[in-house]
């Protein structure tokens, strides 16, 4: 089991908690909820070790267009890419049912 954190810079506040996806075979779960500062810290839990340099992508891609303020937890089982990138919009649009503010 591999713990990585990871911190992007932020411009907007969430206001809401959020959780989805489910840890099984080949998916992940992520917990999403409002932050006090001016960024977004993530928690990845991971089965699957040396992949660091592929989650640190994925995550600021998807920071560089929802600079959210947020701490995230991810629990992983093996998704790839593409269902990382999923299950975090999921969480956000979850999130923004109650909505998100410019700081």
């Amino acid at each position: 089991m591999e713990k990585l954190m990871f911190r992007f810079p932020t411009t907007k506040e969430l206001l809401s908690k959020s959780h989805v996806g489910v840890v099984g075979s080949g998916d992940l779960e992520i917990l999403m909820e409002p932050s006090e500062g001016d960024y977004a810290e993530v928690i990845v839990r991971t089965g699957t070790t040396g992949f660091k340099e592929t989650w640190s992508a994925v995550l600021e891609r998807f920071f560089s267009q929802h600079d959210v303020s947020a701490m995230i937890k991810i629990n992983d089982f093996g998704a790839t890419p593409g269902v990382v990138t999923l299950r975090l919009s999921q969480a956000l649009e979850v999130a923004n049912d109650v909505g998100y503010a410019k700081k």
